[in-house]
């Protein structure tokens, strides 16, 4: 079980950064059909899309990046609670 626990957290950690730097790379110039936004897109679009169905954007700005990211940090925070007691 803490095998699977571990797992999970690292995969959600993965996720996190990933969202991160798709958030950084959207403030570039850069082509967005390269293979590593693409890449980036595949694997954090899961997350983000059906935030966006719920989450407004402020003026310009889409929050929803932020918002997955501190739900992943919530996510992680009880995986460890859990593991704990």
């Amino acid at each position: 079980m803490e095998i699977l626990v571990e797992l999970m957290r690292v995969m959600i950690q993965g996720l996190i950064f990933a969202i991160f730097l798709r958030a950084v790379l959207s403030w570039f110039p850069i082509d967005r059909n390269g293979t590593l936004f693409r890449g980036l897109d595949a694997v954090t679009e899961p997350v983000l899309d059906p935030l966006r169905r719920i989450i407004p954007r402020v003026g310009m700005i889409d929050i929803t990046p932020m918002v997955a990211i501190l739900v992943l940090y919530a996510l992680l925070s009880v995986l460890e609670a859990g593991t704990r007691g």
